[in-house]
């Protein structure tokens, strides 16, 4: 499954949210997004399930690789 890589780390709380949406709408069916994040992404796990119909909620990942890395892969249908 081909991915893209979005790191956070270095933007501003307000903007995350809407690079996120535009980045995985930019993807085809059966990829998916990779996020750098430096907190867990759980809050955006639930928006997506609830309002992204071809957010893959069962295929979601999230690791942690250090005190302040998370990166989480976001599939698309």
């Amino acid at each position: 499954m081909a991915a893209t890589t979005l790191d956070l780390r270095n933007v501003p709380p307000a903007e995350r949210h809407p690079r996120i949406h535009e980045a995985f709408d930019d993807l085809d069916s059966g990829e998916a997004l990779e996020l750098v994040n430096d907190h867990e992404p759980k809050p955006l796990f639930y928006e997506m399930q609830a309002e992204v119909d071809a957010f893959d909620a069962d295929g979601y990942e999230v690791e942690q690789r250090g005190p302040t890395e998370y990166v989480a892969r976001l599939p698309k249908r």
